[in-house]
């Protein structure tokens, strides 16, 4: 188990872009009270260092077990980046870039594979009908496959989080063939050109929070998912969305969060990852060069919450919960070599090490 030491906390100064709905001017500073973390807060840096190594002794062909904390041992986490983990791996190579598609189709393609977000249920699709595009989908056919899955007990939406049934679940009832008739209709409203209008990430997302039933957390997490194709360049340090997870994690972390909100507390977190890795004395395995983005802070906050249900049983969150539900079952298959966007300029370090069969953080 991670073990707590003591913040020293400090004055802080925030430009006056995270307040500009104040009227201060964009060129002055605001004085915020700091927040006052909690002894999870410390837990929070220790966390992401440990499962950070255990995603870099697994790829580099370490064996089982790949960690003495019991809890990281018994139970299930996302990896500290969110591009890392299994499913976004699985969009990036081959939802994304796994072909020559143009816009539309990938738009198509990543909303289409989120929406469900099961691999199983991809190459079920792809299996059936070929590589999927915008010209060939078909919404009759594919509920058709769909259903049929249905059918055999199969489950085709991940468990990861619930996608809402929106205002109509379609002419048959059927939740998936209301999301099937929601893609066609906003790929045929314009909804890729639209993307490509915004000119901030932000932007693009408020165009996302306008189709029905995509609320701000799904809406957050697919501009995210589609800022991986190469038509887009937004920074994932340029806006974040607290989800639900990371609300609970952000209550255990901080006992008060002063003059900020949710939002600026992973701004602020992410912005100075550097002094607190110093701070207690950490070595943190980034990905090769690249810090955590507001994105990964965000979701570090989602599995601290889990975590401090078993380290800080005494800690409470917003939803009261109190068990760790998924448990980790050790898989011995060898981990692919992992891919990411190009444009992040990273690939090539990953080759080296593949290589090497070693790391050098």
């Amino acid at each position: 188990m991670l073990h707590a030491h003591q913040f020293q906390p400090s004055c802080s100064t925030s430009p006056a872009s995270s307040i500009e709905a104040t009227g201060v001017s964009p060129n002055s500073f605001v004085r915020k009270s700091v927040p006052r973390p909690s002894a999870v807060f410390d837990t929070y840096w220790r966390f992401a260092v440990e499962r950070q190594a255990i995603y870099h002794r697994r790829i580099t062909g370490a064996s089982s077990p790949w960690t003495a904390d019991s809890i990281l041992q018994r139970h299930k986490f996302t990896n500290a980046y969110r591009a890392s983990d299994r499913v976004s791996q699985y969009l990036i190579r081959e939802v994304i870039y796994g072909g020559n598609f143009d816009w539309p189709s990938t738009v198509l393609r990543v909303l289409l594979f989120k929406i469900f977000n099961k691999i199983e249920t991809w190459k079920l699709l792809e299996h059936v009908f070929g590589p999927i595009d915008a010209r060939s989908f078909n919404v009759e056919a594919f509920a058709n496959v769909l259903e049929q899955a249905k059918s055999t007990g199969g489950s085709i939406y991940s468990a990861a989080y619930i996608m809402p049934s929106g205002v109509s679940a379609g002419p048959r009832g059927r939740k998936h063939v209301m999301h099937l008739e929601l893609l066609a209709s906003e790929i045929a409203k314009g909804l890729p050109a639209d993307l490509l209008e915004a000119q901030t990430m932000e932007a693009a997302y408020q165009r996302l929070l306008s189709i029905p039933s995509f609320g701000r957390f799904l809406a957050y997490q697919f501009i995210i998912d589609l800022n991986y194709a190469a038509e887009f360049n937004f920074s994932e340090m340029e806006f974040v969305v607290p989800g639900p997870g990371a609300r609970d994690g952000i209550r255990k972390c901080f006992v008060d969060l002063g003059g900020y909100n949710e939002t600026d507390i992973i701004r602020w977190v992410t912005e100075r990852q550097s002094q607190e890795f110093e701070r207690l004395g950490l070595k943190f395995a980034d990905l090769w060069g690249r810090p955590l983005q507001l994105i990964d802070c965000q979701n570090l906050f989602c599995e601290v919450d889990k975590y401090a249900r078993v380290a800080h049983p005494d800690v409470s969150g917003i939803s009261g919960r109190t068990r760790i539900k998924q448990k980790f079952a050790v898989n011995m298959q060898p981990v692919p070599s992992p891919w990411f966007p190009p444009k992040w300029k990273i690939n090539g370090a990953i080759h080296r090490v593949a290589q090497t069969g070693r790391s050098r953080k």
